[in-house]
């Protein structure tokens, strides 16, 4: 992606080192301190460094925004650089999954600005729909405890499981309490979801991912979550304090500005949803 430096660290995610490395593989720098600084964002690469890249290209120097977006691919540097400085914002997670990580991790990050929902879908590369899906058959989940529960959720609000009453957001396939279909869970982390369509029967994709891997989620999913009442949607988020650093504001601004919606409602047509 033009003017982004991508940085890989899916290996890094599933280990204990992997907090508190910052974007450079130093301990600190000072992106989110120096004010007069560019603004650096981690994201996700897609959509979250898209619509990024595209505010930097069209609307940033206007607006007297230096931005600068780092891309990640795993769901945990983005927060433990944000919090150590490395960088001065990140653009990738939902609240739910931001509440489970501060208090998992010990971090102190806050949401500033809402600016999409990617909702979440199960794909086939073997079943033209959900109903087809056969006894015993293996279905892939993200391992992350936020996004298997919604995984979970999305299954049971289509009638492919029950869940027992009150489970939360932290609900793993132990807490179904009917499996009609006698369904196989296999645990994998997030980004390696639509990896696995070729070796289970089908899989639950984050958004992201989903658009990464060619998916169309708007019209691939057998089933997709609603975005009416979902608590799901993605923000620009700062470590706390932060929030009114002036390049932070402008950003905020421009994330969630009619230009920016124009560019996911013709960029994604249905496969993110702006927020705002």
């Amino acid at each position: 992606m033009r003017n982004a430096i991508k940085l890989t660290t899916a290996v890094l995610a599933a280990g204990a080192l992997t907090f508190g490395l910052s974007a450079c593989g130093s301990s600190g720098s000072d992106s989110a301190s120096d004010t007069s600084g560019p603004l650096v964002v981690a994201a996700s690469p897609t959509p979250h460094a898209e619509i990024l890249n595209y505010v930097k290209e069209n609307l940033a120097k206007k607006a007297g925004l230096d931005l600068e977006v780092k891309e990640f691919t795993d769901y945990v540097t983005p927060n433990t650089a944000t919090e150590d400085g490395s960088v001065g914002a990140n653009y990738f997670q939902n609240q739910p999954y931001l509440d489970d990580f501060n208090k998992k991790r010990g971090t102190h990050i806050v949401p500033v600005v809402t600016v999409h929902l990617e909702p979440l879908g199960l794909y086939s590369h073997k079943v033209k729909s959900a109903d087809a899906l056969k006894s015993g058959a293996t279905v892939a989940v993200p391992n992350d405890s936020v996004n298997e529960a919604r995984a979970l959720k999305l299954l049971d609000a289509n009638g492919i499981i029950t869940l027992k009453d009150g489970v939360g957001n932290e609900a793993t396939p132990s807490d179904i309490a009917k499996n009609p279909k006698n369904l196989t869970f296999k645990e994998l982390e997030a980004a390696q979801t639509p990896r696995s369509l070729d070796d289970v029967d089908a899989a639950v994709v984050n958004g992201n991912y989903a658009i990464e891997a060619d998916l169309k989620p708007a019209t691939d999913a057998l089933v997709l979550e609603s975005a009416k009442n979902n608590p799901y949607g993605n923000f620009l988020a700062v470590k706390d304090g932060n929030e009114d650093d002036p390049r932070v504001k402008k950003l905020a601004k421009l994330l969630t500005s009619a230009e920016v919606k124009k560019f996911i409602e013709d960029k994604y047509a249905g496969s993110v949803l702006a927020s705002f």
